[in-house]
């Protein structure tokens, strides 16, 4: 009987049945990206879009309506369903440019179905229900959708009328919105479909850059009001030093220090912040391409692009380097380490744009204690150590950028070490992803205090400078449930934010250097001259967007992608704009210090600093050369 009411209303009222299912799947993802859920304004803001594809059906398709009712709903349904999703690990609106990683998904197929509530798969249930009706009562539905041919002329009259005010509704959502800075505010106030749609087809979005020789040293220092000492602390600290520097996958900053229930989660990194150069203040700068846009901020000191991952977008390019600075400044040689297999993110490229002389993938580490994408942190460690002594009885410095990988999300594998003895979470973290997190974390601190133990055992300790960096969050708070929000807020003491979830550590270790904890802000992009300060290399003539940590105690910070266009860092608060800079919200950066010291002035600089980035990177010439060898190509 069920099933008979619902073929009669699906082939007499269609345009009715399918507004409801999207207007219903509309709200399901409104209340997964926005704080206040739906609102009645997504009748005025999401179902025009689906009316005037419907109105289109209904005019145009004189047979087999009901299939093209179907494929718009998929594609509709497929849209939202890929926004909510998205939403949930970057938490960002998704366009067009992220289908640029969609090749990417299926190594990270884990960590999207973790994303997954149960309930989200109902989206998909009319489509089948649906199809399974056409496919049983074809016939009778046919029968019906002949029996309307009759009509067709007066009915496509009242639908192009409907045509027309849909599409006038559209134009009265987007037009008065598009001057919004972020991208959320734009996506609520136009509708997410209305949304999509803009940013396919808008060309305003590439902005006005400038030639690339208009971009200066001096015009940067200015923005970002910088003035270099005569006599620069540290300059040459290094100097002839060999420089490793690992990024920690998904590691934040609250690990450093924090003990469970008096047990510590990283022991072997909370002992070596205690006897580093440890900032605390310091901010990853990552976007689309997460791990391997970490890569290329440290390694270049330039700003990630607008849209898509920096080893699509920049890859191809002759980038300014740290790589390619060490090599004229001392004769070092670099090679960067990772698990993976090299293609993914297109490193063999990025290696390529930024200087490498070798790396080294899975090729080389093989696939023994596979974790996610490869071997564990363990061989990691252990079989980059080999390499790294080969590379210092060279007899000249060396440069080794080494990844870490297996605290990766959804952070649910932990090696099964003969020597490892895992965490024992408190009751109240088991089964929950922040225990997992900390599990993972655990894990990954162990491995790495191996490698610390082995560069000491082999004198590669003595000889070296030490950076220690987190690439990226590991909890974004979009993915985060009820209890990790509760158990976050134990851990700092306060609602764990935007500001937290950006936070990860830096550490400078070197034999001689006086440990302490530098509160000075700084981001990814200043790592490069931070280092080259260290060793001593001169950045004269070459332009760079970072500076030197140990020389300056004020900074400005853009960010991109996991905070809305025209956020920033600056004094002691992260700032995030509404639909431009005075409806916009200030984040404290430390617990019961005011947030301040972000002024309209800051807010325009950051997005200048930017665009003098873009510029720059979109003037550079194309690589040219061999390509770095891999392990197995010498």
């Amino acid at each position: 009987m069920q099933q008979n009411r619902l073929t009669r209303l699906l082939a007499s009222r269609p345009f009715l049945f399918f507004s409801v299912l999207i207007l219903l799947k509309s709200m399901l993802t409104w209340f997964v990206i926005f704080d206040d859920g739906p609102s009645w304004a997504i009748l005025i803001t999401e179902l025009p879009f689906a009316w005037l594809i419907f109105g289109l059906i209904e005019m145009f398709a004189r047979k087999r309506k009901l299939i093209y009712y179907v494929i718009a709903d998929a594609a509709l349904t497929g849209i939202l369903f890929s926004v909510f999703m998205y939403h949930k690990y970057y938490g960002v609106i998704a366009t067009w440019q992220a289908l640029q990683q969609v090749n990417q998904v299926t190594a990270v197929s884990n960590s999207v179905f973790s994303l997954m509530d149960p309930y989200y798969t109902l989206i998909f249930l009319d489509i089948i229900v649906i199809v399974y009706l056409l496919i049983r009562r074809r016939k009778e539905l046919l029968t019906n959708d002949n029996r309307q041919q009759s009509e067709f002329s007066r009915r496509k009259a009242v639908f192009a009328g409907v045509v027309v005010l849909s599409f006038s509704l559209c134009l009265f959502n987007v037009l008065p919105n598009r001057a919004s800075m972020n991208e959320h505010t734009k996506a609520e106030e136009m509708g997410i479909l209305n949304y999509e749609a803009y940013a396919l087809l808008d060309s305003s979005s590439e902005e006005d850059l400038l030639d690339a020789d208009e971009v200066t040293q001096e015009r940067i220092d200015e923005l970002k009001g910088t003035e270099s000492p005569a006599n620069p602390a540290f300059f040459g600290a290094a100097k002839d030093k060999n420089v490793i520097i690992v990024q920690l996958e998904s590691f934040q900053n609250f690990l450093i220090g924090l003990k469970l229930d008096g047990k510590e989660v990283t022991p072997n990194l909370n002992k070596l912040a205690r006897e580093s150069l440890y900032f605390n203040r310091f901010y990853q700068m990552v976007g689309q391409g997460n791990t391997s846009d970490a890569e290329f901020v440290v390694n270049s000191s330039f700003y990630i692009p607008e849209s898509g991952a920096a080893a699509m977008s920049y890859a191809y390019k002759e980038v300014p380097s740290l790589p390619k600075l060490l090599k004229q400044y001392g004769g070092y040689e670099s090679a960067t380490f990772h698990t993976n297999v090299v293609d993914f993110w297109n490193r063999r490229e990025l290696y390529k744009a930024v200087g490498f002389d070798k790396f080294y993938d899975q090729s080389y580490f093989g696939k023994n204690n596979s974790v996610y994408f490869g071997s564990d942190d363990e061989v990691l460690y252990a079989k980059t150590l080999d390499k790294l002594k080969e590379m210092d009885a060279s007899g000249n410095p060396f440069y080794a950028q080494i990844l870490s990988m297996t605290a990766h999300h959804p952070f649910s594998l932990v090696p099964d070490s003969p020597g490892y003895e895992p965490f024992e979470l408190p009751e109240r973290y088991k089964d929950t992803f922040v225990g997992d997190y900390i599990s993972a974390q655990h894990y990954a601190d162990y491995a790495f205090g191996q490698f610390v133990d082995g560069l000491k055992q082999s004198g590669l300790w003595d000889d070296s400078l030490l950076a220690v960096y987190g690439d990226h969050q590991g909890l974004p708070i979009f993915s985060l449930d009820r209890k990790d929000k509760e158990l976050m807020a134990e851990i700092y003491g306060k609602e764990y934010g935007y500001s937290e979830m950006t936070n990860v550590p830096l550490l400078l270790s070197m034999p001689g250097l006086e440990p302490r904890t530098i509160e000075s802000m700084g981001g990814q992009v200043d790592i490069l001259p931070t280092v080259a300060n260290l060793v001593g290399a001169s950045m004269d003539g070459q332009i760079h967007f970072g500076q030197d940590l140990l020389n300056e105690s004020s900074n400005i910070i853009p960010q991109r992608y996991y905070l809305p266009s025209g956020s920033f860092l600056s004094g002691q608060s992260l700032y995030i704009p509404g639909v431009g800079y005075e409806d916009g919200t200030r984040y404290e950066l430390k617990k019961d210090l005011p947030a301040n010291g972000t002024t309209k002035d800051d807010y325009d600089r950051a997005l200048e600093l930017l665009r003098l980035s873009d510029s720059f990177m979109t003037g550079l010439p194309e690589h040219g050369g061999a390509q770095p060898p891999a392990a197995d190509e010498k």
